[in-house]
């Protein structure tokens, strides 16, 4: 299953993303874009961890489930 994402991203940014397209080190901007957020995830695992726990304490002492 994917998801399609539609999202603004900065001129420069994007000229660099197709720049490696276009160069080979990646087939396509998708691939690029989903490994990007792949490693970006991978990369920050303890901070996801912290904020999840954070939002289920706070939902708790709110009382939602």
């Amino acid at each position: 299953m994917t998801i399609t994402v539609k999202t603004e991203i900065p001129d420069q940014l994007w000229q660099q993303a197709q720049s490696m397209v276009e160069r080979g080190w990646v087939a396509n901007m998708d691939e690029l874009i989903t490994e990007s957020i792949r490693r970006y995830l991978e990369s920050h695992p303890e901070e996801m961890n912290e904020r999840s726990i954070r939002e289920d304490v706070e939902k708790g002492l709110q009382g939602q489930h």
